[in-house]
């Protein structure tokens, strides 16, 4: 190689953000709890009970392993935000006030992430009475500020007492991490005292979690815990599990979910990072409040899932159900029914691929046809039983590698269609040629703004998915089998796109396409917005919902710079 040649791509590799900025590596610690039927991962009194229905299965019918959700917001591990205790402001309740309009999908994604301050409160595990919660009193937190530092904003305060790790079991046992409890049976979680919440809220501090199943003291505290910090404008972590993993200090913390429209609630993932510069650089960028979020907004009006060609071929609709009147703040409990592909959301392997190799003639005639081909060029397509909750958080995140595809808009002709511009090796080389090469552990990103252009309500709305998938117009532009085997070689383990899907509408290309991402054990990320605002240095964070057995995966996409 020409020396100039040389120089000009170790210039232009110095551009790009490397993975971590040591030689120590980043540890990805998940603090979730899995969800699952036989778990205790419902509200027990008077929730509708978490759901997952196989839909359709790959064979004859379905190309595709589709999955059906019936969850609420109040399932695993969870996020509240501040509608959950304070009323709308229109309403002029005793709890009113302008935070009572900050939902999860308009709560700011700087709230999501901080450092964690792991507070031990061990001594307080089944130390009350049956039915009641010892309590997490303000001097518990201030000798953990006195011996370890003062809490200020940017923090993310964890109330560790061990009752998730104990008491979270699958079956008739699962009664006693909360059913049992409200019967009085046993003592309840330990959680806080509402001069606890206000102490810590009042130091700046904007997330507080807890691994008790909820932040609602019993037997009669619980609102007035809730509202002593949600009415600063903080959100909490319940649910969480595992917090002896984490350090004192140090380690960066995110919980974030979907980002349903008029929700006070909303299930989640929550994780932390420690080990190299990294977590110090995410901590730092929480603390400036330098996160964008990059995912949709969850609302029956718009268009979330699949609609298929022509009639009856379409995903379950995201879809609102409400129960349980709240009258302290005039509105519902409400539960969500929709497809595990709902807005913005995860590709796992087991969505295209089949847990074991099938019979040809289990598959449509049609897909036996482009099985051939496809491994004809590019050898045998895999198998796989990698769902949701198996895909690694290190995986879903990484330094974002925006490719700029908007050029390729328009360029199909009406007889065409239904057609996607395809995204080729070539556009992938024409980015590195002027961004540098990509490197293992970035996340790709495809831009093409067609989320932003077109994710309309009601009747507008069929301009994103609708009007592409029948011909009517072009449809969003897509990677081709070719470009993510180029990524395979380049060792990107997840892509993802503003696009509604990596597939795109072309049937045949889209199964190809998703055949690859799953025999080469790559994931995707569907269906983000906003992406033309990522600088050009950004960290990129998905973390779908920890669903056992889940071909989907609804979750929240955020970057932080």
């Amino acid at each position: 190689m020409h020396h100039a040649i040389v120089t000009t791509a170790l210039a232009l590799a110095l551009l790009v953000p490397s993975i971590s900025f040591s030689e120590q590596p980043t540890k990805f610690i998940d603090l979730s709890l899995m969800i699952a039927p036989e778990y205790p991962c419902t509200w027990p009194d008077g929730f509708p009970h978490f759901k997952i229905e196989h839909v359709k299965t790959i064979g004859r019918e379905s190309f595709y392993n589709i999955d059906t959700l019936t969850i609420d917001g109040n399932t695993g591990t969870q996020m509240d935000v501040p509608p959950h205790s304070v009323a709308r402001p229109e309403l002029k309740l005793p709890h009113s006030g302008p935070l009572g309009l900050e939902f999860t999908e308009k709560t700011p994604a700087w709230k999501f992430v901080g450092e964690a301050c792991v507070v031990d409160l061990h001594q307080l595990l089944d130390k009350g009475e049956p039915g009641a919660s010892s309590l997490v009193q303000p001097e518990h937190v201030e000798a953990w500020a006195k011996k370890f530092r003062p809490f200020h904003f940017g923090d993310v305060v964890l109330f560790h007492t061990g009752y998730t790790d104990k008491y979270y079991l699958p079956g008739e046992a699962g009664r006693r991490f909360i059913a049992d409890v409200l019967e009085k049976k046993h003592p309840g979680y330990p959680d806080p005292h509402p001069d606890t919440m206000e102490y810590i809220a009042k130091k700046g501090v904007r997330h507080i979690g807890t691994d008790s199943p909820s932040m609602g003291t019993l037997p009669d505290l619980g609102e007035p815990a809730h509202y002593a910090a949600l009415q600063y404008g903080a959100i909490f972590t319940e649910g969480a599990i595992g917090l002896a993993q984490l350090p004192k200090t140090g380690a960066f913390y995110c919980m974030m979910g979907p980002r349903h429209k008029d929700g006070p609630y909303s299930e989640g993932r929550a994780f932390a990072m420690t080990g190299g510069d990294l977590p110090k650089w995410l901590i730092e960028s929480a603390r400036k409040k330098q996160v964008i979020d990059l995912s949709v907004v969850n609302s029956i009006r718009f268009p979330l899932t699949w609609s298929g060609k022509g009639v009856n071929r379409h995903r379950h609709r995201y879809t609102k159900a409400d129960f349980l009147y709240a009258s302290h703040l005039d509105l519902y409990h409400h539960t969500h029914i929709m497809d595990s592909q709902a807005g913005t959301s995860l590709v796992p392997p087991a969505f295209a691929l089949p847990p074991k190799k099938l019979d040809p003639n289990a598959y449509a005639p049609e897909a036996r046809i482009w099985l051939e081909e496809y491994e004809k060029n590019y050898g045998p397509r895999g198998v796989s039983d990698v769902t949701t909750e198996k895909v690694s958080l290190s995986q879903t995140c990484g330094w974002a590698r925006v490719i700029d595809v908007t050029h390729l808009v328009g360029t199909t002709s009406r007889a065409q269609w239904p057609a996607s511009p395809k995204i080729t090796v070539e556009e992938i080389k024409d980015f590195e040629t002027k961004n540098g090469e990509l490197k293992a552990g970035d996340v790709v990103i495809f831009h093409s703004g067609h989320v932003d252009r077109h994710f309309k309500a009601d009747s507008e709305g069929t301009a994103l998915m609708t009007d592409p998938i029948n011909g009517i117009s072009e449809g969003w532009p897509a990677p081709t089998v070719d470009a993510i085997a180029y990524l395979v070689e380049k060792d990107i383990r997840c892509v993802g796109t503003d696009g509604p899907t990596l597939g795109g509408v072309d049937p045949k290309e889209a199964l190809m396409t998703y055949w690859m991402l799953g025999t080469r054990r790559m994931v995707g990320v569907e269906f983000l917005t906003n992406v033309a605002n990522l600088p050009k240095k950004a960290y990129f964070l998905f973390a779908p919902v920890k669903i056992r057995d889940c071909h989907g995966g609804p979750g929240r996409a955020i970057a932080l710079y």
